[in-house]
């Protein structure tokens, strides 16, 4: 009997050390918050990206952007001041299917346009090069909580057409190519370049 009080002493011991206030220990799952997706646009390309390399379906990267160093802890392995040495072009390029391909990644927190000054002049020069030489360009534009593809010709067709200082939000979902999120990759964007340029072709 003396056992099973002891035990139960414990118990309640126990009981106390982890919900002091007498309160259910609460646990929180681990929820994706689609709301600050947006935030996350770049991880996401580059996951998927990392996929396409594993299934040997592509080869895409993230460029780096080159820099001259003015101050380095050799040390502490610390750069302490340094200077972009050029301007960057596009954040993406890579080979599909035997096609050149140069992207960028664009985030909008405006629900009505997409500002063109997130576009940098040398940028649109950039993709009007790479479409001029049989290449593929495009944007992936995250708006009001959704992804798009902009393909670099009508991005380029909207500026010569237009003075406007923004892209309206009718403008792309006409024209742009919605991407629906999946298991993996979570944001499949060649399965959407196939429907644009490939005719559907499977990955």
């Amino acid at each position: 009997m003396w056992k099973k009080k002891i035990l139960f002493s414990i118990i309640l011991l126990v009981i106390k050390l982890l919900y002091p206030n007498g309160n259910k220990k609460e646990y929180k799952k681990n929820i994706i918050n689609y709301k600050n997706r947006g935030m996350e646009l770049e991880s996401l390309i580059n996951e998927a990206n990392e996929y396409y390399l594993e299934k040997d379906t592509a080869l895409i990267y993230k460029k780096p952007t080159p820099i001259g160093l003015i101050d380095v802890d050799y040390k502490e392995g610390i750069i302490k001041k340094a200077y972009f040495k050029e301007k960057s072009t596009l954040d993406y390029n890579g080979i599909y299917k035997g096609k050149y391909i140069d992207f960028d990644a664009k985030e909008s927190h405006i629900r009505t346009s997409f500002p063109l000054s997130y576009i940098h002049t040398h940028q649109i020069n950039h993709i009007k090069k790479v479409i001029d030489h049989g290449g593929i360009s495009f944007l992936i534009i995250y708006i009001n909580d959704m992804y798009y593809i902009l393909k670099g010709e009508d991005l380029i067709s909207f500026i010569e057409t237009n003075t406007r200082k923004s892209i309206p939000y009718d403008y792309i979902k006409e024209k742009g190519y919605k991407i629906d999120l999946t298991l993996r990759p979570t944001l499949n964007y060649l399965k959407v370049l196939d429907d644009i340029y490939f005719k559907g072709e499977s990955l």
